[in-house]
């Protein structure tokens, strides 16, 4: 469904009182900062509250949390009830988020949610559940774990399932686990299903587990926000460090987000660049989950301003600020394009993303660019200016290698002390001290 001027307009005039959410949560949509629906909530919302079962089809960055949770908490508010609903999302990062989203909507009326996810302490998390939370938002694999395990806790009273992220979750190869839950929880139930995209595996999703649903479409083909600045930059491969610095140095006073192909690759960058005093971040799966917390904290806080992630970060996130999105690594599935670059300009505001291609990459970029149905323009670039940074991030690059070989020896042998920042060691040049949670201590 193609937005225009008159829709947008009609879209203004709407308001969350007029969809028919209660007094309490357009309240707490205010607080919150969102003054008018988006797209999404405007066209479910009002069939949610009717009770029927949704399938939504929305572009990232839309305002699908809002969609199922409002309708969620309203029923809440009409028959409290513990274990109320249940949110499943394929990753740990996303379903912290939600929670977020849920806890602040329904301050208001003492909304108790849990998150259920795989990294942490499962003891603790019995303990949760055991305190029969209203909401739990859960990664399918730690609660199939739960179920089966954790005593007394069933989900057999459960009014209200959500699948956010259908797509990813099924592409996660979490089917069992799916059908485990949907076998334990009630046929009488309202479900709602959210997806980027409508595949073969999520029609199959839709027919074991909705009832005459009615489909919400916001978004006909893959596209990206129209408030979103692409280009592309043509870089040869060898320079591609030179270029990213260049780019971070002529964007500064941004917040970054910077997408690698691997762990590894992450962070060896993030090494790099705070080599060259910049101060990043990472975030990749291979990380604990308390240290991927810590990262996105930082980056939310605005304490770091830049992020450097694996598509790990690509999905569902919502940080607010970030003004930049640097696919360093070209994406090699051309829909996680959408998804990465969907990080910024969200809910309305602007944003722009850079691409960087190296010769390698022509191919799966013009995959990119036929997907999206744009061509994108050349970021404009002075190669002089770009080469005169080559000796001081060869210099870098050279540190950033060091210290990963450091960490790597780190693993080998058993763990003595914490690395800093997420697995990160980062030596003083001058000095052979380590920094170590803001103390600095000699290595002996």
């Amino acid at each position: 469904m193609a937005r225009d001027t008159s829709e947008d307009k009609a879209l203004q005039e709407i308001t969350f009182k007029s969809l028919g959410i209660v007094e309490s949560l357009c309240e707490a949509c205010q607080q919150l900062g969102w003054k008018t629906p988006t797209l999404i909530q405007k066209e479910s919302i009002p069939i949610a509250l009717q009770g029927k079962d949704i399938i939504g089809l929305a572009e990232t960055g839309s305002g699908k949390t809002g969609a199922f949770a409002l309708p969620i908490l309203q029923a809440l508010l009409d028959s409290p009830q513990r274990l109320f609903a249940l949110i499943l999302t394929p990753t740990r990062e996303l379903a912290f988020q939600i929670s977020e989203q849920f806890e602040a909507l329904g301050s208001g009326i003492g909304v108790k949610c849990a998150v259920i996810v795989g990294g942490i302490d499962i003891m603790s998390q019995s303990l949760m559940l055991a305190k029969k939370p209203h909401i739990i938002i859960a990664t399918p694999g730690r609660l199939v774990d739960h179920l089966e395990n954790t005593k007394g806790f069933s989900l057999r009273s459960l009014r209200y399932l959500v699948m956010d992220e259908a797509d990813r979750i099924l592409n996660m190869d979490f089917e069992t686990e799916v059908d485990k839950i949907l076998k334990v929880i009630p046929k009488e139930r309202r479900t709602c299903l959210f997806s980027a995209t409508m595949t073969k595996k999520v029609q199959k999703l839709q027919r074991a587990s909705l009832q005459n649903p009615v489909k919400v479409e916001v978004a006909t083909k893959y596209q990206t926000v129209e408030k979103l600045q692409q280009s592309y930059l043509f870089v040869p491969s060898k320079f591609k460090d030179c270029y990213l610095v260049y780019v971070l140095n002529e964007l500064a006073g941004n917040s970054f987000m910077v997408f690698c192909g691997t762990c590894n690759n992450v962070q060896r960058v993030t090494l790099m660049i705070r080599n060259l005093g910049l101060d990043a971040v990472p975030l990749h799966g291979q990380m604990s989950q308390s240290k991927r917390l810590g990262a996105l904290n930082k980056f939310k806080s605005k304490s770091r301003s830049i992020l450097v992630a694996t598509d790990v970060a690509s999905r569902g996130l919502d940080i607010p600020h970030v003004d930049v999105v640097i696919n360093f690594d070209i994406p090699t599935h051309s829909k996680d394009y959408i998804h990465r670059v969907g990080r910024t300009a969200r809910a309305g505001r602007s944003g722009r993303s850079l691409t960087f291609v190296t010769q390698y990459d022509v191919e799966l970029y013009q995959r990119i660019e036929q997907l999206i149905g744009k061509k994108l323009p050349l970021y404009p670039t002075v190669e002089e200016e770009v080469m005169l940074l080559n000796e001081r991030v060869a210099e870098s690059q050279r540190f950033a290698r060091m210290e990963l070989r450091e960490i790597m020896e780190k693993k080998k042998r058993p763990a003595e002390e914490e690395d800093d920042e997420q697995g990160v060691k980062i030596p003083s040049k001058k000095s052979k001290k380590m920094v170590k949670g803001g103390k600095k201590k000699k290595r002996k």
